[in-house]
């Protein structure tokens, strides 16, 4: 086969999970994290954007087979693509945290009991369960994930609404119940006549359902995933929304049975907890991480996911993922030795893996897939213009590296930082055609802010690891690392206050 038929054919996947659920399976390791999640040992996934917590979630949903064996049974409190379940809260949010923690704590309830209904699982007072909540108007024959969330804010709020007296002696003029009781759900727990009215607290419905669970020998996982959208557009809502989350979290950490799995961006965690007492007691967690050999595992995963490749140059995946010296020969085979000639510089991988990072030297999967595609269109492009092949037979011309960063650069800038921190676009639109690095002093010339202000802000863009701040506490210069230069036209150096 001619080089230019073989590069077409080639595809490396989409550097966004959701998008290639089919063959996410072919590419991922089953790493010691992996198995701890799949165990049950882990409940809250952490990470940077594009680091791949939406592939283990999606990963997850593969595995409800064997899940299943294990009688574990997966609840998903969002849908995996498209909009987000949670768009409505962000035009009529929950007015308070205690309004947040009853929402979620009706969604759980009932996104648990409709897949025990699913599952025909019964035990003992589970009727009582299955008639509060239909009573209310929160069971339906067919789950709508959207529609439950709004049923389930409207009468978290009349909840809320109707306890007005501490002591919850009040009595409706209607219903003759205390205040904070609609149907049979209670805000608090119900005194022994309540209880006998068929009266309950939502905690003890949920106890209700873990104890059947139990009498079943079955375990409930209630999987939440892409939080960072859905509230991306309110940074104030995100942190009401999630750290409620995270005290329900807590409140059922006494159930065996019931168990949430939450997927959160590193950024978000760090903002959300500032201040936040009960984080030190969420133990249960991982954070998904990479390192330069996991890196290229993965990258030559999609690699040897080519039929056509492998059969053009003969290649043993299963030998090949077995033995990492073999990995680094496939690697030397396809790829040039250096993008940059020089004793000095770097090998051609490390140059691909510092180019993707962030500000705190975070490389994610997500923008070296990207840079991968990338390098292969604009080979595909320079062979169509008549390029001959790379001098030792690779299948990439180091002069297409470069040419392939603009198009990663410009997409992390734009669907990341300028999505979710839309105040700090000015700020960075300012850098345009300027200095790689910045001191105090240039950095307030271009915002027009003292010395102190801007360092504040740019220790705020450190954070979202736009900068990478180096020099002293003292006399700290700030440096715009490889991958946002070329989507702002930066120009190598250091600037001075009147450049």
């Amino acid at each position: 086969m001619d080089r230019l038929t073989l590069l077409k054919s080639l595809s490396f996947g989409s550097q966004v999970a959701e998008e290639e659920i089919q063959d996410l399976g072919k590419y991922f390791v089953q790493t010691d994290q992996w198995n701890r999640i799949i165990k049950g040992e882990i409940d809250i996934i952490r990470g940077e954007k594009g680091a791949g917590k939406s592939a283990i979630y999606l990963l997850l949903n593969q595995n409800i087979n064997e899940l299943f064996d294990k009688r574990v049974l997966l609840v998903n409190a969002e849908n995996p693509k498209g909009s987000t379940v949670f768009k409505d809260l962000v035009s009529d949010p929950p007015a308070s945290e205690a309004e947040f923690i009853l929402l979620w704590k009706l969604y759980i309830l009932v996104l648990i009991v409709s897949q025990m209904r699913e599952y025909g699982l019964s035990g003992k007072n589970m009727g009582a369960v299955l008639l509060a909540l239909e009573e209310a108007q929160l069971i339906e024959t067919e789950l709508n994930l959207s529609g439950l969330l709004r049923t389930a804010q409207i009468l978290a709020r009349r909840l809320l609404s109707k306890s007005r007296i501490e002591t919850g002696v009040e009595l409706e003029p209607v219903s003759g119940m205390p205040a904070g009781i609609i149907g049979r759900i209670s805000l608090a727990e119900p005194d022994r006549k309540l209880r006998e009215r068929g009266v309950n607290s939502l905690d003890g419905y949920l106890r209700i359902v873990n104890d059947v669970l139990a009498e079943n020998k079955i375990s409930v996982w209630v999987l939440l995933d892409r939080l960072d959208v859905a509230f991306a557009e309110n940074h104030t809502l995100e942190a009401n929304a999630i750290r409620a989350l995270l005290r329900v979290y807590g409140d059922l950490r006494s159930l065996d049975n019931i168990a949430l799995k939450i997927f959160l961006r590193e950024d978000i965690w760090k903002r959300i907890t500032e201040n936040f007492r009960e984080a030190s007691h969420l133990i249960r967690y991982e954070i998904v991480e990479w390192t330069q050999p996991t890196l290229l595992n993965l990258i030559l995963r999609r690699v040897l996911n080519n039929e056509t490749l492998v059969s053009e140059l003969n290649l043993d995946p299963v030998a090949i993922l077995a033995d990492v010296n073999k990995q680094n020969d496939l690697f030397e085979l396809i790829f040039p030795p250096q993008v940059e000639q020089g004793t000095q510089k770097s090998p051609t991988f490390k140059w691909m893996v510092t180019r993707c990072a962030d500000g705190k030297g975070k490389t994610a999967p997500r923008e070296l897939i990207h840079l991968l595609k990338s390098i292969k269109d604009q080979e595909v492009r320079r062979m169509e213009r008549g390029g001959g092949l790379p001098p030792s037979g690779q299948l990439f011309d180091r002069s297409v590296f470069k040419a392939a960063l603009p198009a990663v650069s410009d997409a992390r800038l734009k669907t990341y930082i300028f999505a979710e921190y839309m105040s700090e676009k000015p700020f960075i639109e300012r850098l345009y055609r300027q200095k790689t690095e910045h001191t105090p002093e240039s950095l307030g010339a271009l915002w027009g802010v003292n010395r102190d202000t801007a360092i504040r802000k740019a220790d705020q863009l450190v954070e979202l690891g736009f900068f990478e701040r180096r020099g002293t506490n003292q006399e700290p210069t700030f440096w715009i690392p490889f991958l946002y230069r070329d989507a702002l036209n930066s120009v190598q150096g250091k600037a001075d206050a009147d450049d």
